[in-house]
């Protein structure tokens, strides 16, 4: 098992945190190194991306990916949490018609800030801010330029709930913008539902839950819940380089770009791989040479 690498689609269920999910599939797998790629709610579900062995490089790398979810918006309710589950501290009737929904949602497409939830992971001098939340502080949070690529909503149920579908970048908070959306409506709104769909190249319909997971284990299945990493990074550049230059390419060095099969273009990122076809790592193409960006050997 040690020699265990790439990822795996976990669909997180509710009551699990992000690292819950991690220390269950470590566990199954003989304490290979694990990581997730960006964390979800304990009450939200969805795609949880796991990387495992070398491909914990490439955490911050896929976290980085957009993300797609799938979110009920209840109006007329604020939290303190901003999601269902915290403690309601304010309720409101609700006289906004559709149209008001429409223009109200649409306006938070694009390029925004958005002021970070105190009920959060974000380290402030050394502090998480859920934990200081948790002894009733709150502290001054500075607004992070986040982007909604899409924004659409599905279904209006009554005149209080609403079903969106979100594409947007990483670092959205999805039930602040149920906030920031009821703030805009005038009558306050809090998240009551969340479902990631899709994370960079990780599909819901292509996830499996942990029983599933560890069924596969079970059964030494693990070809079949192990994507590769040049799959998940299949976009990037293929590059091979020669045998000329092995000392360079192991030892994470520049690489003139004679020594290459293809020339990438400038700053093109690309996936290096000697003559064998193993995989060395990701790289970026700087005027006549590639720089390593992250080794995977």
């Amino acid at each position: 098992m040690d020699n265990l690498c790439g990822f795996i689609n976990i669909y997180k269920e509710a009551g699990y945190t992000s690292h819950d999910v991690v220390n269950i599939v470590r566990n199954n797998l003989n304490r290979v190194k694990t990581g997730h790629t960006g964390t979800l709610d304990p009450e939200a579900t969805g795609v949880l991306p796991i990387c495992i062995g070398k491909a914990t490089k490439l955490s911050e790398y896929i976290a980085s990916s957009t993300k797609e979810y799938r979110a009920e918006m209840t109006l007329g309710i604020k939290t303190s949490t901003q999601d269902h589950t915290g403690e309601i501290i304010e309720k409101n009737n609700v006289n906004v018609s559709i149209d008001d929904i429409n223009n109200a949602v649409l306006s938070f497409k694009g390029e925004i800030y958005q002021k970070p939830p105190m009920y959060s992971a974000i380290k402030v001098n050394g502090k998480k801010l859920y934990e200081l939340a948790r002894q009733g502080k709150e502290i001054e949070r500075i607004k992070r330029k986040i982007t909604i690529y899409d924004i659409k909503i599905n279904d209006i149920i009554g005149n209080n709930v609403v079903i969106m579908t979100i594409l947007c970048s990483k670092g959205t908070y999805i039930r602040t913008l149920c906030n920031d959306i009821g703030e805009k409506l005038g009558c306050g709104a809090h998240m009551s539902s969340l479902l990631r769909t899709k994370t960079g190249k990780f599909y819901i319909q292509d996830s499996i839950n942990l029983s599933e997971f560890k069924d596969y284990v079970f059964k030494k299945r693990y070809d079949d819940i192990i994507i590769p990493i040049d799959k998940v990074l299949s976009e990037l550049k293929k590059v091979i380089v020669s045998n000329k230059a092995y000392k360079f390419l192991y030892n994470g060095n520049k690489i003139n770009l004679t020594y290459l099969s293809a020339e990438p273009n400038y700053n093109e990122n690309v996936l290096a791989y000697d003559s064998s076809g193993k995989l060395i790592g990701i790289y970026i193409r700087r005027e006549n040479f590639l720089s390593p960006l992250i080794m995977l050997i």
